[in-house]
């Protein structure tokens, strides 16, 4: 019988092509939506409410292995008080309704992987190498990403292996960061924003995949692993490159820091501050990313 993935925030950019490879690995797939779907081939859908703590625990049941995508997008609106909670609670809250089912049932799943974020280390900029040993930030993400992660502990207090993945820029075709990038680098009016000296560590959407992949199979692997190239890409080079990819060499200034502050608020720490992040842990168990060079990791997500 095939072993079954239970995704939260399945029908999401990751949760789609996670579930195409597992699909394709032949794993069979249960995604969890706040309105009912019709099931698919290989796909069963279920309904939670994460608002009113409840949803079909069958879905947990019936799972061999559960992967903790959900929770509202952190770039897409301002951070007024409000939203910050809401960016908080649809991570945090959700974590806690599986691990209720869990706890009730008294289900051992085979293991817990949970979505996070380089964000973890805070919103820095300097020559330092983040690594998984590396101290959380204090600021909003920083802090997001720290309950994000407690949350899943809770997972992993009931005896299950749990894991959790701190993702970095993540690029797909006309979906990620390149999502918000094309429609103005494709016009020919692309820029580097602030200083562009800032860090950013990316992953082709495939080989994030691959590592959610890695986290059910691979039995050593526990705790906290950094997905992301640390290749040393600034905002600057990125900038160039994705230009060039187009046809055409950047003419425009950078974006001023103050500009992108006073459009996005408290927000625009994302895109002004970056950090090295290293990748040696998920290699030392034997993962090989198959896009190590960004270029190609563009050419690859353009065309």
């Amino acid at each position: 019988m095939n072993k079954n993935v239970l995704i939260t925030g399945g029908t999401g950019f990751i949760g789609k092509h996670l579930t195409r490879m597992l699909l394709d690995k032949g794993y069979t797939v249960s995604i969890l939506t706040r309105s009912p779907k019709p099931n698919t081939e290989g796909i069963t859908y279920y309904v939670w409410d994460v608002s009113s703590q409840s949803m079909d625990e069958e879905a947990v049941l019936h799972a061999d292995y559960i992967i903790h995508l959900a929770g509202e997008n952190i770039a897409e609106k301002r951070w007024t008080t409000k939203r910050k909670t809401e960016i908080i609670d649809s991570r945090t809250q959700s974590a806690e309704l599986i691990y209720t089912v869990l706890k009730k049932h008294n289900k051992n799943s085979e293991a817990f992987v949970s979505a996070s974020g380089i964000g973890v280390y805070g919103a820095l900029n300097g020559e330092g190498i983040c690594t998984e040993n590396t101290l959380p930030g204090n600021d909003f993400v920083g802090i997001t990403c720290q309950k994000w992660e407690q949350s899943a502990d809770l997972i992993a207090g009931l005896g299950i292996r749990t894991v959790k993945i701190r993702t970095g820029l993540v690029l797909g075709k006309n979906e990620g960061v390149l999502k918000k990038l094309n429609f103005v680098f494709k016009t020919g009016f692309g820029s580097a924003l602030g200083s562009g000296k800032q860090y950013m560590p990316w992953i082709h959407i495939s080989d994030l995949c691959a590592i959610y992949l890695e986290a059910i199979k691979n039995k050593n692997m526990i705790g906290a692993y950094n997905a992301t190239i640390n290749d040393s890409t600034t905002n600057s080079s990125f900038s160039r490159l994705l230009a060039k990819e187009y046809g055409y060499f950047i003419w425009l200034p950078n974006v001023p820091a103050f500009v992108l502050r006073l459009v996005m608020g408290e927000m625009a720490s994302i895109v002004l501050t970056g950090r090295r992040v290293s990748s040696d842990k998920i290699k030392s168990l034997g993962f090989r990313f198959k896009f190590k060079n960004l270029k190609r990791a563009l050419i690859d997500c353009i065309k």
